[in-house]
């Protein structure tokens, strides 16, 4: 008979192994052991056991779902009024069985005691509390239409999709760097330069993409002076059983104060692309919302294709 209960902390290895059971898509990290959801969602200031409700049958892990909450305005603290779904998995054994349903209504009753006013499936990249580095590649981009359970099991449950996010990937294995005069022209003026993320990051930075391995890449005149461009590079080593790539993921791409030339950014991701080609880096991917299509475009000019769609998904009410 399945029974549902919240975390204890004998759960870590049977909720390894139900991740793992339960094939959560291309998206989705593979091969890792206890020691990665330890880093990266039970240390969390924030993690709150009553908040991740697993359904048991007998001493087995057969279904979970973890609730949070997304960041306030100022990303010091969390905001107790966005309840987020931050993951939902059953054991294939078990599907169509309600178990998803019940795990849901759970998770809806946990998030809506803390106060959430409202709720969303599947956090965006810049709201996710847990599972970056676990789920969605560079960050977790709501639940992916690579998984073709999603759509239907939360359009069943009173969820509509809301905002997309386009997952787009580069093989530097094969291919030369497209060709473009302007970025080749800007190219030869240009430099690389390195340093810790973003100097001063704030709270909600630190507790998320702080746990992983960054580094920050500027675009600087070779000539000197400040730099033009920015972007940071995130490790994707979770997902190498899966993709069986090395794997770096690109966030936080900005121009420079003042800058308004969007080729900077192009130049710069053809430049980082280059330089972790020579550090045998076999694969970048880079995740924009649907709604950017400046960057979309901008991208596949830089030789990515896209590989995934995430999708959010409001609560209808």
């Amino acid at each position: 008979m399945v029974e549902y209960r919240t975390f204890k902390n004998t759960d870590p290895p049977r909720m390894v192994a139900l991740w793992h059971a339960c094939h959560l898509g291309r998206g989705a990290a593979a091969g890792f052991t206890t020691d990665a959801l330890e880093r990266l969602v039970f240390s969390q200031t924030y993690f709150d056991r009553e908040g991740l409700i697993f359904a048991v049958d007998g001493d087995r892990l057969v279904g979970a779902v973890h609730g949070g909450f997304g960041p306030n305005e100022s990303r010091s603290g969390l905001d107790y009024s966005h309840g987020l779904i931050c993951h939902l998995m059953v054991h294939p054994e078990f599907r169509h069985t309600g178990i998803g349903a019940e795990l849901l209504r759970r998770g809806e009753e946990y998030l809506y005691a803390k106060g959430a006013k409202r709720i969303q499936a599947g956090p965006a990249p810049e709201d996710a509390p847990f599972y970056v580095g676990l789920y969605g590649g560079t960050a977790p981009t709501g639940f992916l239409q690579s998984d073709p359970v999603a759509a239907k099991f939360f359009s069943t449950h009173g969820y509509h999709p809301g905002a997309k996010y386009l997952i787009y990937q580069r093989d530097l294995k094969s291919g030369r760097e497209p060709i473009n005069f302007r970025v080749t022209t800007i190219r030869r003026k240009m430099a690389l330069s390195l340093s810790e993320p973003l100097g001063a990051p704030n709270w909600w930075w630190v507790t998320r993409l702080g746990r992983l391995d960054t580094l920050r890449f500027g675009l600087v005149p070779k000539g000197g002076g400040p730099e033009v461009a920015h972007v940071t590079i995130v490790g994707l080593d979770l997902y190498i059983s899966c993709w069986h790539q090395r794997a770096i993921g690109l966030t936080d791409l900005s121009l420079a104060p003042g800058q308004t030339d969007p080729l900077y950014k192009q130049v710069l991701i053809s430049m980082v692309c280059q330089r972790l080609r020579d550090e045998l880096i076999t694969n970048v991917e880079i995740q924009c919302n649907e709604s950017n299509t400046a960057l979309s475009q901008m991208v596949l000019g830089t030789g990515f294709t896209l590989v995934d769609t995430g999708v959010v998904y409001d609560k209808n009410g």
